[in-house]
């Protein structure tokens, strides 16, 4: 990809395939290892990481809505044959229709009128909970000449996240529309734990998941996976049970892999084991140097103590660079640390190279990333701003090209 600005992602396709491979040996042989690329991949890229990950072998994808999953499905290629099986003993061999045209999509969060077609038309599979989900799939489905138990869903719980789920004690409307003759199969029960790292509040999830899944399989609905646990309790191992659960059942446990695909643990740092994936950086444009008491940036928030040079670079807030980084962030040239001096504004930034001896312009600024002994990231960048990692990688603009290195 040709670019001209001097500011880009490098997506390194070695280290997403290592995460990947780590992620999917720790979840186990039995179990399902999705790959989660919502959001454009957590600001990776989409396309690229999902079709590096295809290449080595993931069968599934996860993204936030239909929307996305159309977009994904045109990256892998749209196999809409996936679920188009006609009959009942065609549903019964969706898997082998699955690795015969490509992987598979889950969209996380459910379906909105006008995109039920699409689902179909794409070999999509949803998300649902609520019975306008059903009732949507449905119409599409028989409207296409759709056989029973065609079209694969995935049914959320709602175990105490409260954001998105049928509760375990309101499932009988959900379940009385998903009877023998719908065109819909329950192919996985899955939930959210919103605490992974607290064993209380996760047991108790559990509890309220395994009462749903009662109910589910004594309504007659034996589903093929228990889609529960992401990044977090695949690197911790602290839901066995839930993969105890499905083994009763005759199912296989399905785990969903997020920000650790990506080389950061859900609660900060960097894993021993976890490569982080990106390194965004940027070049020098220009070099100046001011004189004591001379100002610097929007509203004049850095002024110089002494004879100072300073490195304009081509990256601001319109880029994913926070504001709030003004004054107290640092960038890498030359392998040491150069200070963000005055405010971040939209579209460049500056930076303190007074002790970087013979900083240039052209020469390359790490913004996230390693040159030299130094390194700085997206950990680094959420503890300066007060936030996660999540959002400094996701926060990085669609015009920052991304590319893929080895």
């Amino acid at each position: 990809m040709t670019f001209t600005r001097p500011i880009w992602a490098e997506i390194s396709r070695n280290k997403l395939i290592h995460n990947f491979r780590l992620l999917r040996r720790r979840a186990g042989a039995e179990a399902e290892t999705v790959a989660v690329v919502k959001a454009n991949a957590y600001g990776h890229g989409l396309e690229a990481c999902a079709q590096a990950l295809a290449a080595d072998g993931a069968r599934w994808f996860a993204v936030t809505c239909v929307e996305e999953a159309v977009a994904l499905r045109a990256a892998l290629g749209d196999h809409a044959e996936v679920q188009r099986a006609s009959t009942t003993e065609d549903a019964e061999n969706t898997e082998k229709n699955c690795e015969a045209f490509g992987p598979r999509i889950l969209a996380l969060s459910g379906v909105w009128p006008g995109e039920a077609e699409a689902v179909i038309e794409h070999g999509l599979t949803p998300s649902v909970w609520e019975p306008e989900h059903l009732e949507l799939l449905e119409a599409a489905a028989r409207k296409r000449g759709s056989g029973a138990g065609s079209v694969a869903v995935h049914l959320e719980i709602d175990t105490g996240m409260s954001r998105q789920g049928a509760q375990p004690a309101r499932l009988e409307p959900v379940l009385a529309r998903l009877g023998p003759g719908s065109p819909l199969r329950v192919e996985a029960v899955m939930t959210h734990f919103h605490s992974p790292d607290h064993a209380e509040a996760t047991a108790a999830q559990i509890r309220q998941f395994v009462t749903a899944v009662d109910t589910i399989v004594r309504s007659g609905i034996r589903p093929e996976f228990l889609s529960a646990g992401s990044s977090a309790d695949v690197l911790s191992q602290t839901t066995a049970s839930v993969t105890e659960l499905a083994r009763t059942i005759g199912a296989r446990r399905m785990v969903r892999t997020g920000i650790s695909l990506y080389g950061y643990p859900p609660h900060g740092g960097i894993g021993a084991e976890l490569q982080p994936v990106l390194a965004w950086k940027a070049r020098i444009s220009s070099v100046r140097e001011i004189e004591a008491g001379t100002t610097a940036g929007y509203g004049g928030t850095f002024t110089a103590r002494r004879r100072t040079r300073l490195a304009l670079l081509p990256a601001g807030y319109a880029d994913g660079l926070n504001r709030l980084l003004s004054n107290k962030g640092w960038v890498l040239v030359r392998g040491q640390r150069a200070p963000v001096v005055g405010r971040v504004s939209m579209d460049q930034s500056m930076v303190d190279v007074t002790e970087i001896a013979g900083a240039a312009a052209g020469d390359e600024a790490v913004l996230i990333g390693e040159q030299g002994a130094e390194r700085v990231t997206a950990a680094d960048l959420a503890e300066l701003t007060g936030t996660i990692p999540y959002e400094v990688l996701c926060a990085i603009a669609p015009r920052v090209t991304r590319v893929m290195v080895g």
